[in-house]
């Protein structure tokens, strides 16, 4: 006998049982599908809540979202450079000529001088 014969009657052999195997399939009792469907619904997590937006979201979005916080943003940083700056031509338009010529703008600032302690 060939080991290629051999071969063969194994696999004919094998073939019956698997036969044999298919045709008396196992079907689950309805109690058990059950008891599986439960057990899964009870693995199955909760949705988590919706997260409440912060209180800078809600001011974005109440103005018209990022695009209107970054014109706000270089709106203010023009006008806060334009305000210390205080540019020549500007003058001319708030008549303030007179008053840039008597107070400049670091005389308008507070300073340290008050809170020296004073020795003697």
């Amino acid at each position: 006998m060939a080991m290629t014969e051999e071969k063969e009657n194994v696999d004919n052999l094998l073939e019956g049982f698997f036969e044999a195997g298919r045709g008396d399939a196992p079907v689950a009792s309805a109690d058990l599908m059950e008891r599986i469907y439960a057990d899964a619904l009870a693995e199955i997590p909760a949705p988590p809540a919706p997260a409440r937006a912060g209180l800078l979201a809600r001011i974005s979005e109440a103005i018209g979202g990022w695009p209107a916080m970054a014109g706000l943003a270089t709106a203010t940083v023009a006008g806060i450079w334009i305000g210390y700056a205080q540019p020549v031509g500007l003058g001319v338009f708030s008549a303030a000529e007179e008053t840039a010529a008597a107070f400049e703008l670091g005389d308008l600032l507070p300073g340290y001088g008050g809170l020296a302690l004073e020795e003697g």
